[in-house]
């Protein structure tokens, strides 16, 4: 087991040294920023939508490594997606996140977040992008914070 934890704990690493999709979509069909007040991560998602599919889905910002590896994440396994499987795939996440057991099927290497659930101060930090997501979805102006 501490093989695939290290093996976990280096995927994680890499998508907060070289993030996926860091930049910003100019111009967007969609866009929100959210905040973390806890420990101070900020970022705005950014999307091109179009017939109900996320043809683009980027972040920017900054924050932890748990915050910024989940955004990272997150637009790998959107990209290209119906906007309806936002959401179900969304509770997957909260729950790989937020209880104990097997990983729920679909979420691919977001699994890789599973031992979040071990540090409840930081689901805030691995579900940050995914409330700016649906708030930008959700054509929401102000800023979502996870408190």
């Amino acid at each position: 087991m501490s093989d695939l934890r290290e093996l976990y704990q280096e995927v994680i690493l890499d998508h907060n040294k070289r993030p996926r999709n860091f930049r910003v979509i100019d111009p967007s069909t969609h866009h929100a920023e959210g905040f973390n007040p806890l420990c101070g991560d900020r970022l705005t998602v950014y999307l091109d939508v179009a017939d109900g599919v996320i043809r683009d889905l980027a972040f920017q910002g900054q924050g932890c490594a748990i915050s910024t590896a989940s955004a990272s994440l997150m637009t790998e396994a959107l990209k290209g997606r119906p906007v309806a499987e936002v959401e179900p795939l969304f509770v997957k996440f909260h729950d790989l996140v937020t209880t104990d057991g097997p990983t729920p099927p679909g979420l691919g290497k977001l699994g890789v977040l599973a031992g979040v659930r071990e540090f409840p101060s930081r689901v805030k930090c691995a579900t940050l992008a995914w409330h700016a997501l649906k708030a930008a979805l959700d054509h929401r102006s102000a800023p979502v914070a996870t408190e």
